[in-house]
Order: structure tokens, then C-alpha cells, then sequence
């Protein structure tokens, strides 16, 4: 195990290998040039503030934390630490999450995704999509390796990393069969998602202008304002969603889940939604507030009923 670590982390940043030292393995998303990149001088930055915060992702990845064999449920998470879309909570709404999720038998994959940026994107609001539907795909191509059910992947997003999650969820592919890449051949449909305290619509009434727009821009058309506005884009095959949203959220109102979990409604889809009263935004596991902490209890259950067989 220390050899495969010590391979592992081999060419990363002190700050970035410290915040992922426990991980089982760490991926890159592509072989060779990632899609929709152009050439940059950006590099990626990591602080070690009271988060580790990475901002300016050239080289997106993938860590996997696996649970103990033994209590393994098969089910693993996607999961995309939020930001604004100007960098990543990497240890708050990820590497943390992801030690949890291990704590009751899940696989947690914390993708360190590229932000939407005119310095390295082509086209900057198509990037994090990109990254997050290669991260599902690869997962499944690992799946029997991981010790992973390939058809119980889900995706978790916190804030802007729930805006990420939802639009996966939204606007996912049944993959392409005569891709020369297979992992390219696989779905990126997550089979649940997990959306906390998450940016959902880009409409005036519950945007969070600060993710609008650095992910479509200043002046948007309302094509991608709707596009974008994942309340809008729900359909019959958008996976089952769990969703907590504190009421006092000053941020992200509560509203943008309010107004997913109606849309999920009208199209039949399983959804649970809790709204504490309190928590403000950003809280991850909530570690230091036991009653707001409770969700992570509620989530078990959840996945717990995702995961017992249909009669």
C-alpha cells in the first residue's frame, strides 16, 4: 500500500497530496489533451486557508476513497466540491465527504474538476459538464476493479458543485458505442444524485450571480440561461435526488431546491428533500452543529432504501 501511494502521488503539489493522502487511487480524466482546452500559462493553485482551496484546474482528476471490502454496499459517488465556479472546496465538500461515505460501505470519488475559464476553455461553460460526465464514465469503466456496482453510481454536489450535479443529471448521454476511447462508449447517467444547499436555476428569482456568471457570462442568451436552469431540463430518466437546503441560506436561496424538488415532482422522479431551519450555506458535514450534522444520518438511510432490491 505505501509503494502504490507513494507511485500515486508522485508529481503532485505538498498542499494538493496532503489533502488526499488517505485515497485509494487517484485517476487522471484523460489520456492526452482534455476536450475544450486550449494552450494556457494558468497554472493550478492549492491554499491551505481553513479549507484547501484549488483554484485554476488544468489537469482535472479523479481520487477514489473505497470502503472496507467487507462492508462494501457497491454503491459509490461522484462527488463535485463547490466554489462559485472559481475554484474548488477540495477537502470541505470533498476529500471529507468522501471519508464519511466510506464510514457506511460507499466509494466516494471526488472529482477536482476544470473551472469555466476563456483562459483555458474554448467554450468555458462546457468544460465542467466535460469533466463530470468523463468522471462517471470512468468510474463504471472501474467498477469491477473498485469493487463497484456500475448501476449504483450516483452523483453529490455542494453549491456550485450541486449546479454541476444536477446539470449531470440533466443533461447526461447514453454514451457514444463507436467511440475509438471505451470509456467514451459508456452512460454518464448518475443512477441518484445527492444535491446539497446546490445552485439549481439560472432564473433571476433564485440565481446565484456570482456561479451564473462565471459559468455562462455576464450577458447570457436565454438559450443558456435555460439550458442551465436544471429545473427547466428535468425529464422521465433524471435519477432519484436527495436534497438538503438550510431555510436561512443567504447565499444560494432555498428556493433553487424548492423549485427542483416541484420539477422532480411533476415528472414522478423519487425525491426527498429536508430544509432545516437553520445551517446558512456551506456547512459540508456540519461537524460542529449535531443537529444540522443529522443529514448525513438521514442520507445513509436513503441510500440504504436506493439499495434494497425492487419487489
Amino acid at each position: 500500500m505505501k509503494q502504490r501511494l507513494a507511485v500515486l502521488l508522485t508529481g503532485l503539489s505538498m498542499a494538493t497530496a496532503s489533502a488526499v493522502a488517505a485515497q485509494d487511487y487517484r485517476l487522471p480524466l484523460y489520456q492526452g489533451a482534455a476536450p475544450n482546452a486550449k494552450p494556457t500559462t494558468a497554472r493550478e493553485q492549492v491554499e491551505n486557508r481553513d479549507i484547501a482551496w484549488v483554484t485554476k484546474v488544468q489537469d482535472p482528476d479523479i481520487a477514489v476513497f473505497l470502503p472496507t471490502k467487507r462492508f462494501a454496499t457497491g454503491q459509490a459517488v461522484v462527488i463535485c466540491p463547490g466554489g462559485g465556479y472559481g475554484g474548488l472546496a477540495y477537502d470541505l465538500e470533498g476529500t471529507d465527504v468522501a471519508k464519511y461515505l466510506n464510514s457506511i460501505g460507499v466509494a466516494g470519488v471526488v472529482l477536482k474538476y476544470r473551472l469555466p475559464s476563456a483562459d483555458s476553455s474554448i467554450e468555458p461553460h462546457r468544460t465542467p459538464l466535460l469533466d463530470a460526465k468523463r468522471a462517471m464514465r470512468l468510474v463504471r469503466t472501474n467498477a469491477a476493479k473498485w469493487n463497484i456496482d456500475a448501476a449504483k453510481v450516483g452523483v453529490m454536489g455542494f453549491s456550485a458543485g450541486g449546479h454541476l450535479a444536477s446539470t449531470l443529471g440533466t443533461h447526461f448521454d447514453a454514451g457514444d458505442p463507436a467511440a475509438v476511447d471505451p470509456v467514451e462508449r459508456l452512460s454518464s447517467r448518475p443512477d441518484f444524485m445527492i444535491l446539497m444547499y446546490p445552485v439549481v436555476s439560472f432564473a433571476d428569482a433564485a440565481a446565484h450571480s456570482g456561479s451564473k456568471r462565471a459559468l455562462i457570462g455576464a450577458s447570457p442568451s436565454q438559450e443558456l440561461v435555460d439550458f442551465y436552469s436544471n429545473e427547466l431540463q428535468v425529464k422521465d430518466d433524471t435519477p432519484p435526488t436527495f436534497l438538503v437546503h438550510a431555510s436561512d441560506d443567504t447565499a444560494v436561496p432555498v428556493e433553487n431546491s424548492l423549485l427542483f424538488y416541484q420539477a422532480l415532482r411533476r415528472k414522478h422522479i423519487p425525491v426527498e428533500l429536508h430544509v432545516p431551519q437553520s445551517g446558512g450555506h456551506g456547512f459540508g458535514l456540519a461537524v460542529s452543529n449535531p443537529q444540522l450534522a443529522q443529514w448525513t444520518a438521514i442520507l445513509r438511510l436513503w441510500l440504504q432504501g436506493l439499495n434494497r432490491p425492487r419487489p
